[in-house]
């Protein structure tokens, strides 16, 4: 499943990054999302969700959250 689909609130351990894009990759990992690591789906707004990982909260768009799988 992808983070796209996952439920609010519920925390997520990612399984991969599934993306032919470098950039992408690189960006991901920039912000703490690879394989192990715990991430929760804070909240969903038009086109985005918001994201916990690590210390951080982000907002990334549906095209990133169909990347991640958890």
């Amino acid at each position: 499943m992808n983070l796209a689909k996952a439920q609010e609130g519920k925390k997520y351990i990612i399984k991969g990054i599934e993306t032919d894009d470098e950039d992408l990759n690189a960006f991901l990992f920039s912000l703490g999302c690879y394989s192990g690591e715990p991430i929760t789906v804070v909240s969903r707004r038009r086109g985005s969700c918001v994201v916990s990982v690590k210390d951080g909260r982000y907002s990334i768009d549906t095209q990133l959250a169909e990347a991640i799988l958890v």
